[in-house]
């Protein structure tokens, strides 16, 4: 089955201020698609080659499908982990807050070292809370593209996109400025679920 583009979980004016409906509509239908559809397009040719026994460009179409599919499954994940200001909780609660204080030192710092590492991104990417299975931790981690600088067998527990289509039409080159308001837009009701999923808790 091909891939699809799923929908928002809101509406595209809903995270205003933070984020403006224009950059909602360019990022989700132009952006994100594009990803959907390079992910179809790379899928199509490997069933092409493994039917044909030709794996001539097979380099070629996996480093497209690791390009389109993490940025389509980070899209995604994005997406879901955010919320219109004022609807928000401010932190995260429960056994994910026990475990980013226990990680980290505390709240606030875990915020810091996030946002630090997000803003240095180079170039385009992702910054990433994620959960390391193999030895139970929590990891802050830099995406370079969707696919680079990243770690084998976590999960994605809290994505924030600093590809400058993300970011752009309102923040022009003020990276800085567009993490420090995303934390107004962060929904940690579907982080927290992500982390429960993935550590049984």
């Amino acid at each position: 089955m091909p891939h699809v583009l799923p929908p928002l979980p809101y509406e595209y004016n809903a995270l205003e201020p933070v984020i403006d409906e224009q950059t909602m509509h360019l990022h989700h239908d132009k952006h994100h698609q594009a990803y959907v559809a390079g992910l179809n397009k790379a899928e199509e040719e490997l069933a092409k080659a493994r039917a044909a026994g030709d794996y001539a460009l097979i380099k070629h179409w996996l480093k497209e499908a690791a390009f389109h599919g993490s940025g389509h499954i980070l899209h995604t994940l994005f997406w879901e982990n955010l919320c219109p200001p004022g609807q928000c909780k401010g932190q995260p609660g429960g056994h994910l807050a026990e475990k980013i204080a226990a990680t980290f030192g505390s709240f606030e710092k875990f915020k810091a070292e996030f946002t630090a590492a997000t803003v240095a991104v180079e170039g385009s990417g992702w910054g990433i809370l994620a959960y390391r299975p193999f030895d139970g931790s929590l990891v802050i981690l830099q995406a370079e593209k969707h696919q680079d600088l990243t770690q084998w067998g976590v999960v994605p527990l809290l994505i924030c996109d600093v590809w400058e289509h993300a970011y752009y039409l309102k923040y022009q080159n003020r990276r800085a400025d567009f993490v420090s308001a995303f934390w107004q837009i962060v929904n940690w009701d579907v982080v927290e679920a992500r982390f429960c999923r993935a550590a049984g808790c």
